[in-house]
């Protein structure tokens, strides 16, 4: 459950100081190595060749802690919503149709993970991004909780069972496969991650809405 597509232009990540100083593909393996780490020194870099020569390279300039102004959160979220967490959502155009889910971190809106597209359903994108959080929090050691705005997803994670109507076909076949290994994730796992209800009346849109509600 932890691979993904990339939708974007490809980065590489390079950790000067962190806490396994060293050269990343992914911004979901670079984040446990600088995550809460004080004095963490990391940047990304467009090529491989960039990112292998500044690494045995480190000038000045990659080793000074930026200063400059951080992106701000897309909403004011109140209190009582837990920051370093990970927020998933799902959408789908038609039902079924085009499917794809994401997590996004909600205290940066990081994007942590995109899946997608594929036929299927939103309830089913929602299960499927609950269960690929819970796998990519277990799997880098994290403490923190899901947000989800689907209670069916919820339900069916705790039920360690995917209760989709859907019929599996050739055109859905790639989305069943996904499902089983959900299913047996969820079976042969222990995890102590919290999935908690995210209040959209309350807190507005979900970090990992993907803006296309009308």
């Amino acid at each position: 459950m932890s691979k993904y597509n990339e939708k974007y232009r490809k980065k590489y990540y390079v950790v000067w100081i962190g806490v396994t100083p060293g050269l990343y593909d992914t911004w979901t393996e670079c984040l446990p190595q600088v995550k809460g780490y004080e004095g963490a020194r990391y940047r990304s870099f467009s090529t491989k060749e960039e990112a292998e020569y500044a690494f045995e390279h480190p000038t000045e300039e990659h080793l000074r802690r930026r200063t400059r102004k951080k992106k701000a959160p897309p909403a004011p979220y109140p209190d009582c919503v837990i920051q370093d967490s990970l927020s998933v959502d799902a959408a789908c155009s038609g039902n079924p149709g085009a499917m794809l889910y994401r997590g996004v971190h909600v205290a940066s809106g990081q994007e942590i993970f995109r899946v997608g597209p594929m036929e299927g359903t939103n309830n089913i994108g929602e299960f499927l991004a609950v269960v690929h959080g819970l796998a990519w929090i277990k799997e880098k050691g994290l403490d923190m909780p899901v947000y989800t705005d689907s209670l069916s997803a919820i339900k069916w994670a705790r039920e360690k069972k995917c209760g989709t109507t859907l019929e599996r076909r050739a055109g859905t076949e790639q989305l069943f496969s996904i499902i089983e290994r959900a299913e047996k994730w969820l079976k042969e796992n222990v995890y102590t991650t919290t999935v908690i209800k995210w209040e959209t009346r309350e807190w507005g849109e979900i970090p990992a809405d993907f803006g296309r509600k009308r």
